[in-house]
């Protein structure tokens, strides 16, 4: 039975006590250094008793290796310190510098941001397990947040999904379309990617006889598929969307290009200080050109189209006229009678 957030949490006051040579705690003292942490930290309820002090120690004697021991030495003839027998030991010694540390600290901090969510209990207990082994303890404060969609629809199946590529278990998906269409296929999950404050899934899937994309938010029902588990054999997910913005897969035919856009002079430095792509480069500064060398997908027109009349797309040609069409498409939704006016919008409105 896995140990509980406070179980670990009094296990590491303790261990730091019994580590201490310069400073002896009889069993009062510990209870008292226990429950003040508790008390700061998890609330007066999580406070305990002589009781459960004792099985705490008794639980850290049982984790001791046979040369270490954990003594009850007499003080004044009247009570007992507890101490480790070898001076320096900790049952959660490591051997991370301080700048590994801060990075767990860090890594710690952005698992954070997914407690609470159904299906992801067991998150709960490997940050409890990282904060007790490593003595890293997020603070009350809150200090940092992160962009999180709390209503999205499918992060019940998250936890599911990553047993599944873990395990390399093929499962069966039902899934609706963006047309509305609802669909049963078999995947073999390889990947799991978050964009755009989405979470999508990337497998082989038998239907179609290659790598599908799944919106974890379009998914209906998960469960074991009984066929053979297909391995990946074919991409390297590490560098799988190096050549494109978002988690559209473009077909085999499609070719990376030189796409080269024009800010205006105000939003330059943003672009140039948030790269839409690593491949970005500034080709003139003066005239606030860059360059991206990928694939075109919709999401890249997406980000384009966030930056509204900040941005000219100058090449290629077909792209600036895919771009053209958009926006002239986005123009006759505000302003449906254009075509028809021979003088201004605002005097042809009028009429």
């Amino acid at each position: 039975m896995p140990v509980n957030k406070n179980a670990q949490f009094r296990y590491q006051i303790l261990d730091r006590c019994f580590s201490d040579f310069h400073h002896r705690y009889d069993i009062d003292e510990l209870l008292e250094k226990v429950n003040d942490f508790l008390a700061e930290n998890q609330g007066e309820s999580s406070m305990i008793k002589v009781r459960q002090l004792r099985d705490d120690i008794n639980a850290i004697r049982k984790m001791l290796p046979n040369d270490v021991y954990l003594d009850a030495i007499p003080l004044d003839g009247k009570k007992c310190y507890y101490q480790y027998t070898e001076k320096g030991y900790s049952i959660y010694k490591n051997q991370l510098t301080p700048n590994e540390v801060q990075k767990l600290h860090s890594t710690i901090e952005m698992l954070n941001r997914y407690r609470g969510i159904p299906g992801n209990a067991w998150l709960e207990e490997v940050i409890s397990k990282l904060e007790c082994r490593f003595g890293v303890r997020m603070s009350s404060d809150n200090v940092i947040s992160f962009e999180q969609n709390e209503q999205l629809k499918g992060l019940e199946y998250l936890s599911k999904l990553i047993d599944a590529v873990v395990n390399r278990t093929p499962i069966i998906i039902r899934y609706e379309t963006y047309k509305g269409r609802v669909l049963d296929s078999t995947l073999h999950p390889y990947h799991i990617k978050q964009y755009n404050n989405r979470w999508f899934l990337f497998g082989y899937e038998e239907e179609s006889g290659k790598i599908a994309n799944k919106a974890l938010d379009r998914i209906q029902h998960i469960s074991h598929a009984d066929v053979l588990f297909r391995p990946n054999t074919e991409i390297d997910f590490a560098h799988f969307f190096d050549d494109i913005v978002g988690v559209s897969i473009p077909n085999d035919d499609v070719e990376k290009e030189s796409i080269i856009l024009k800010f205006t002079r105000e939003r330059f430095p943003y672009v140039t200080s948030k790269p839409i792509h690593k491949s970005q480069t500034v080709l003139n500064e003066e005239k606030c050109l860059i360059a991206l060398k990928l694939k075109p997908t919709r999401e890249l027109e997406q980000q384009i189209l966030s930056f509204g009349s900040d941005v000219e797309v100058v090449n290629p040609e077909w792209f600036r006229d895919r771009m053209k069409n958009i926006f002239e498409k986005i123009i006759k939704k505000y302003f449906p009678m254009q075509k028809d006016c021979t003088d201004s919008t605002y005097l042809c409105s009028e009429k």
